[in-house]
């Protein structure tokens, strides 16, 4: 598969997504010489488990694409500030990865304490849209992971049935503005929307 300017990859949970990603960087890296590649992790650890996840996140990665830089978007002065981290590292050179959408999202709309401040000063009817103008105008590739919770049962609470309309429209503002987009199944890519190199 050749490399495409912008690719949204969509799975259920565990079914390869990251692994889609980091196979995408690889395939960046050996492309050219002076091609470089980062990670923008998205994950907030707040709990022990998910802690716990992250590091074992980091470990597999540094095994699997030991040249994938990494930006940890909860340590920036700005932690939820995605489309702006987007546009600091963009460039001609360089892929970024994002992963995953959808923990950002959620960590926008549900915010644990630690990142309530920096949750209140988001507008949350502008999220999608800036996301979606922002990887639109990008000067380098973008591979873009999120998961596909639409296809299970209507969540009983309010706030969560929110947050899947939420990515739902996320997903499809990115859809729209992305060359390829990717479900991955059982660890299998299936295309959704073929980039014009895969005509």
């Amino acid at each position: 598969m050749t490399a495409t300017r912008h690719e949204l990859i969509l799975g259920g949970a565990r079914s390869g997504k990251s692994r889609a990603a980091e196979s995408r960087a690889l395939a960046w890296l050996a492309g050219a010489p002076g091609r470089e590649a980062m990670l923008i992790a998205t994950a907030w650890a707040g709990d022990v488990e998910m802690a716990a996840r992250i590091d074992r996140h980091r470990i597999d990665r540094a095994r699997r694409v030991p040249d994938l830089a990494t930006c940890e978007l909860c340590t920036r002065p700005e932690p939820l500030a995605l489309a702006a981290c987007i546009d600091e590292h963009s460039a001609p050179h360089r892929l970024l990865v994002v992963d995953c959408l959808t923990l950002w999202l959620t960590q926008c709309a549900l915010p644990p304490p630690a990142l309530a401040a920096a949750a209140a000063a988001l507008d949350p009817l502008a999220l999608d849209t800036e996301l979606a103008h922002t990887v639109a105008r990008a000067s380098g590739p973008l591979v873009l992971v999120s998961n596909e919770i639409g296809l299970g049962v209507m969540p009983m609470a309010a706030q969560a049935r929110a947050c899947v309309d939420a990515l739902g429209r996320l997903h499809q503002l990115l859809g729209a503005v992305c060359d390829r987009v990717t479900l991955m199944v059982a660890g299998l890519p299936l295309t959704v929307k073929p980039a014009p190199e895969d005509s």
